[in-house]
């Protein structure tokens, strides 16, 4: 008994140490192989910053959505300035800063060339980028005066009801699709170094923190328009069945 006691003692010793020698080797190999996991994550990731842009250029969609049943009831009633000012928020954060600076000079030109799908993506969404500035410029023109005339309600409900279901389909197609597939060509700290890039981008257009100055102008719009209470966006229980 002593001696079969001492033999597996000697044999659970030596597998332990075979162990050790075995993590030991798999450790030097491990290290030699770049691994993405072992990477420190940046705070704000460029992904997560073009992200939470989508988020503001959503809020002022949902702004234009709202706004489109007021035109067809009761034109007389929607606030021109709100709309405007919404308008040139989307243009300047959305247009001028996101889609021209960051999409179409840093995300689509490497998209493209990582196969057919993805550069028809860009090809389509560079389209639809060029049609929201012309829809963009429309709305500011129509907002203008200190009224929307009732010639304009009409159109104008269409316009904005086809740019929010644009936008919307849009935004989704590059959050779930084209900013994952460009994320892939860069490790952690290549990421970290284009969100420093982009953070110069944001500095040199708005000389402070735009992303901040954005999410307050639309605030301050969705308060003028009464839309600030999240909680009356939420529907009533469904029919029972």
């Amino acid at each position: 008994m002593e001696f079969d006691w001492k033999r597996r003692n000697l044999l659970w010793q030596c597998s332990v140490v075979g162990l050790g020698f075995t993590g030991l080797d798999f450790t030097i190999v491990a290290k030699d192989a770049p691994d993405k996991s072992e990477e420190k994550e940046p705070e704000v990731t460029a992904t997560e910053d073009l992200m939470r842009e989508h988020g503001v250029i959503r809020r002022a969609l949902l702004l234009y959505y709202e706004l489109v049943p007021k035109l067809r009831k009761d034109v007389a009633g929607v606030d021109a300035s709100a709309l405007k000012q919404t308008a040139q928020l989307f243009r300047t954060f959305g247009e001028d800063y996101h889609e021209r600076m960051l999409e179409e000079q840093h995300i689509f030109p490497l998209i493209r060339k990582q196969g057919p799908e993805l550069q028809g993506y860009s090809d389509v969404l560079t389209a639809q980028h060029n049609r929201g500035r012309e829809i963009t410029d429309y709305i500011l023109a129509v907002s203008n005066g200190p009224r929307i005339s009732v010639a304009h309600a009409e159109p104008l409900a269409r316009t904005l009801e086809s740019f929010v279901l644009m936008y919307e389909n849009h935004a989704a197609r590059e959050d779930t699709i084209v900013f994952p597939a460009w994320k892939k060509n860069f490790s952690n700290k290549q990421l970290d170094e284009i969100s420093d890039q982009f953070e110069d981008i944001e500095h040199k257009m708005f000389g402070r923190d735009g992303f901040e100055e954005a999410e307050k102008k639309i605030s301050r719009i969705e308060g003028d328009l009464g839309f600030s209470d999240l909680g009356q966006f939420t529907p009533p229980r469904p029919p029972e069945i």
